[in-house]
């Protein structure tokens, strides 16, 4: 296959007589695939990069084993026993550099002289994300407008780069692959002849192979967004497979997959909605466009669970071209041990414990059937109940959407305000300690509300893909019971016991008083609704007969819907679902159906 390049970088203003420059940001996948591409479409004779000389042959050997990751560890200069450590990875400019020279068959000149250590740079890069939307030459302009400060550790290592550049072929296109910040001071000390640097005693490099499971703490790009580079880069194909966002979208979809398996949950729509959210904004609190894997993660324990978290963080570090056995030496390090201030997390993995599931002889097992479909066949489809002690947990639950709902609507109608002459509702602290500087102490004044909540809507589901079919209302059967109407899975298509059926709540609404609401499926004044939220909603709005309903989805409902109800004299207070909590949910979405009231005799024997 082949492939035009048509989206080379301009750097016209980087073009001294034969050595074109471009800069970039160490280990950074936007700056590897514009130096491959700058590489293929102009082909140079020569490429210089911004490596050790010391680590030529080793580095070499390195990049000619990718796509495979390997080490370079040799010793500190100040320190014989601490070790340096130095991941080769596909997605880094420099390899890069080096790997698409040797595809065009350029000279390769290793720059970095035998002096000393690097000096120490700040090493800050507005995310590269940016380059994809207002292209490299911008982003180099933009940066290069704060040059890094000048010492003489930095001048001297830029002449030594200097010298080095000054003895390629003056007649040879040469490509000069530099860090941001010594590119000033690379130009700088290019301006006068330099001279040979001293060269210091050679250092004892070992090559050692990565361990599978140690790459996505000591590389700079996650391992799966680095096979995505790979097979770019291999098969040129399109820039919008190692695309930052849709990696990590393609990163959630695929650690779904596998955590429904290994956990039987699912990850809703309105938790990936709120992983996206919560990703963008963790992202700019560190000053970057795209979150970092790190953050990734902690998106995904915050959301969802500490399992899928895992999962997320294991399906980043998959890398199928890592071997475990390879001819070299494998080894295993930590983050630590390659960078400073990392970040730790905990992930306390939960998975189900085979000797939990052991049972005493003397406790009696859940019944089975003694052939497919005998539970089914004594249906008759007279009446149906439901299950109690369900009942309870779901009247509980809605009890607390309402305190929960009298509580925000509370705070809407807080008042804070300086100290006069009465407590009011109480010294509202966190404002105090705010103004301590002006020595007031403020309170809070809490208005009464206005009516009482009353209908309650859940909706876990909207059901654009009809998977709820199941839809039914019923009523209370004592004062301390809502009517309710709901719409899940078909119930009886998952026996789980004789005339007991076992399904999972699309959505449902609660109101009381009990033994008033018609069926609410087959009501003509609902037809106008466009979806089975909006017409729980209606009849929400019909039968409540207090001035408040709550709404509990991941989205709002539409704006009608708030004129409708203001015209009835209500008022909808929504709940956004990602603020309750995950375990409690999931419990809350199993209904168990019966069939006929003298199943509930049996009813504890086959519920679990």
């Amino acid at each position: 296959m082949s492939r035009e390049f048509d989206a080379v970088p301009d750097f016209a203003s980087l073009v001294r007589g034969h050595i074109t420059y471009l800069p970039v940001a160490p280990g950074r996948l936007e700056f590897a695939m514009a130096v491959r591409r700058h590489i293929i479409h102009e082909r140079p004779r020569v490429v210089a990069v911004e490596l050790p000389v010391s680590l030529e042959r080793h580095y070499l050997e390195a990049v000619r084993r990718l796509p495979e990751i390997s080490i370079l560890v040799y010793p500190k200069d100040d320190d014989d026993e601490a070790g340096v450590y130095v991941p080769i990875e596909p997605a880094d400019p420099f390899t890069e550099a080096i790997r698409s020279a040797i595809e065009v068959g350029a000279e390769i000149v290793f720059l970095e002289p035998d002096i000393a250590e690097r000096p120490h740079l700040p090493e800050v890069y507005p995310d590269p994300y940016a380059i994809q939307h207002i292209g490299l030459d911008r982003y180099v302009e933009a940066y290069r407008v704060h040059p890094v400060p000048r010492t003489d550790e930095i001048a001297a290592h830029a002449a030594g780069m200097a010298w080095k550049l000054q003895g390629t072929d003056p007649f040879a296109p040469t490509l000069a692959v530099v860090s941001l910040n010594l590119l000033d001071a690379v130009l700088d000390a290019m301006e006068t002849p330099q001279d040979e640097p001293r060269r210091r005693k050679s250092r004892m490099v070992d090559l050692v192979n990565a361990h599978p499971a140690c790459l996505a703490e000591i590389t700079m790009e996650y391992p799966f967004l680095q096979e995505r580079y790979e097979r770019y880069r291999t098969y040129f194909c399109d820039e919008k497979l190692v695309d930052r966002p849709r990696a990590q979208l393609a990163l959630f979809k695929e650690a779904e997959a596998v955590y429904e398996k290994n956990t039987g949950d699912k990850v809703v729509h309105w938790q990936r909605k709120l992983l996206a959210r919560y990703t963008r904004n963790l992202a700019h609190l560190s000053g970057d466009l795209v979150a970092s894997l790190f953050d990734i993660t902690t998106a995904a324990r915050s959301i969802v669970d500490d399992n899928y978290a895992w999962e997320v963080w294991d399906m980043a570090n998959r890398y199928p071209f890592q071997r475990e056995v390879s001819e070299l030496e494998t080894v295993r390090i930590s983050g630590e041990e390659v960078w400073i201030r990392t970040k730790k997390m905990k992930i306390r993995r939960r998975l189900p414990r085979p000797k939990q599931r052991l049972m005493p002889r003397s406790l009696k097992q859940h019944q089975k059937e003694s052939r497919p479909g005998e539970w089914a066949e004594q249906l008759d489809g007279n009446s149906i109940c439901s299950y109690p002690p369900e009942d309870l947990i779901v009247e509980d639950y809605g009890s607390f959407l309402k305190q929960k709902a009298k509580t925000m609507l509370t705070e809407e109608r807080q008042r804070i305000e300086p100290f006069l002459a009465s407590l009011m509702d109480g010294i509202d602290v966190r404002e105090t300690v705010r103004n301590w500087h002006l020595g007031k102490i403020y309170v809070k004044h809490l208005e009464r509300l206005s009516g009482d909540v009353g209908a309650v809507i859940v909706i876990f589901d909207p059901d654009h893909d009809n998977r709820y079919p199941y839809m039914t209302t019923w009523l209370g059967e004592h004062q301390n019971e809502s009517d309710m109407a709901f719409y899940a899975t078909d119930p009886f298509a998952n026996m789980v016991g004789p005339g007991i059926g076992r399904g999972e709540y699309g959505g449902f609404l609660m109101t009381r008083p009990p033994r008033r609401m018609m069926d609410v499926w087959s009501d003509p004044d609902y037809d106008y609704a466009d979806s089975k939220p909006e017409r729980l909603l209606l009849a929400a709005l019909d039968y409540s007969r207090e001035r408040h309903i709550v709404y509990v989805a991941a989205r709002p409902p539409r704006s009608i819907f708030r004129s409708v109800a203001a015209h009835m004299n209500r008022k909808i207070v929504y709940i956004p679902i990602g603020q309750l909590g995950s375990p409690k949910l999931k419990k809350l979405r199993v209904v168990h159906v019966l069939d006929g009231y003298e199943r509930r005799k049996s009813a504890k024997d086959y519920i679990w």
